[in-house]
């Protein structure tokens, strides 16, 4: 199996969680090592093996949105509505599309993808104003594994499916990648960092655990 091992000098004791992915990831904490990590795992190789079939049983998310489904936007679920002249509801947003009666999902994704295209950058720029830091450059991509990256040059880049989630994240996400910009790494200056720019990034992170697989 696949093993992720991270070091996080904020954790107090091993940690071992199944991914998505079907990959499994290690935290080690602060004071810990590599040989007392790995027989944690030892010890849990039990777990992973229940927690494995359990993934393997999870019904995956639909991989067509039609007519009826409900999907997530802006932190919401709402349902796909047929309208008049060949248009679709969804939430308060409405949309022109060739045929309501298809797959609907490469229509609205592109529709949500260009209104994070303008939303997020204004964002950034808001936020980037508001705590004096310097970003050079944004862009919005079709990550799909990361929620945002921040390079050494200033470059921020957010996955355009932050558009679905509620504001709170969508902030927490930009102001994750501003820390970024103080500390190109995760140490604890960096979390502290975090924390100061958006206290109640821990809420931010249990929804995205919660919810974020089936954004994807």
């Amino acid at each position: 199996m696949p093993l992720l091992v991270v070091r996080n000098p904020r954790a107090r004791r091993y940690l071992l969680r199944l991914r998505a992915d079907g990959k499994a990831r290690l935290t080690i904490p602060r004071g810990g090592n590599l040989a007392d990590a790995m027989v944690f795992v030892q010890r849990n190789t039990d777990w992973l093996k229940v927690q494995l079939e359990k993934l393997a049983t999870r019904a995956p998310s639909p991989s067509e949105w039609r007519v009826g489904m409900e999907i997530w936007v802006g932190g919401e679920r709402v349902r796909i509505a047929a309208a008049e002249n060949g248009a679709i509801g969804f939430g308060n947003e409405a949309l022109m599309v060739p045929d309501s009666t298809g797959d609907l999902r490469p229509a609205i994704e592109l529709h949500m993808w260009q209104q994070a295209a303008r939303q997020l950058p204004k964002r950034v720029a808001d936020l980037a104003e508001l705590h004096g830091i310097e970003v050079m450059r944004v862009t919005v991509r079709n990550q799909r594994s990361r929620w945002g990256s921040c390079s050494r040059r200033g470059t921020i880049s957010l996955n355009w499916r932050l558009i679905q989630t509620p504001e709170q994240v969508r902030d927490y996400i930009i102001l994750h990648e501003l820390a970024h910009r103080r500390h190109m790494n995760h140490s604890q200056r960096f979390w502290q960092e975090v924390e100061r720019l958006c206290p109640e990034y821990l809420e931010a992170e249990r929804w995205l655990k919660l919810h974020g697989r089936s954004l994807r």
